[in-house]
């Protein structure tokens, strides 16, 4: 079973989070942060991976510390869940559409972190989610699953419609990713990740 569960305290944040791999993309997601909450959503739904995510954050200061450590908290629970990450197809790509918006994920489960981000928002926020933490949340994701992320939002308008075919395509791109391959080798030329 290729399961990870993260519990994480701090002043500022309580989360619990558990991921299954192969849970079929079941998500409870409960953030105190609505459009957040959807934004989990679709990344578990579009994974495949089932996400379990309670949060209690500090949001009378507002939503940073939230979000970010729950990108922290998830992020440490996929590389629990990918342990050695052998046997997985390590790389994937996505490009997704959203009605007028279209974005581009390209990842790998390489062990060596990186975030490059090309995404602009015309607002502020979205609900009560402040969108230059999708930012955040990625690197924070990006670093403690020891991911190299690139995320290109290539073009739109609505930044509803942005912001989730950005999550959407990181999904598509991780499902790809974390596929078992035929073999069960690591997919490296060094033989470790």
């Amino acid at each position: 079973m290729r399961i990870g569960t993260i519990e994480r305290q701090t002043k500022e944040t309580q989360i619990s989070v558990g991921v299954n791999l192969d849970g079929k993309g079941k998500a409870e997601i409960n953030t105190g942060i609505g459009f957040f909450n959807h934004m989990l959503t679709a990344l578990s739904v579009h994974s495949g991976i089932s996400m379990k995510v309670n949060v209690k954050g500090d949001l009378d200061v507002d939503c940073h510390h939230t979000i970010e450590d729950t990108g922290i908290a998830l992020g440490q629970a996929l590389a629990k869940a990918l342990g050695a990450k052998s046997g997985i197809a390590r790389y994937g790509t996505a490009y997704i559409p959203m009605d007028e918006s279209l974005a581009m994920a390209s990842l790998d489960l390489s062990n060596r972190p990186f975030l490059v981000f090309n995404c602009e928002f015309t607002n502020q926020s979205c609900g009560d989610y402040d969108l230059c933490m999708t930012e955040e949340f990625f690197r924070a994701f990006a670093f403690n699953s020891g991911m190299t992320l690139h995320i290109n939002l290539l073009y739109g308008t609505n930044d509803h419609h942005k912001a989730e075919a950005v999550y959407k395509a990181v999904a598509h791109a991780l499902k790809t990713a974390v596929a078992e391959n035929s073999d069960g080798s690591t997919l490296s030329t060094k033989g470790v990740l």
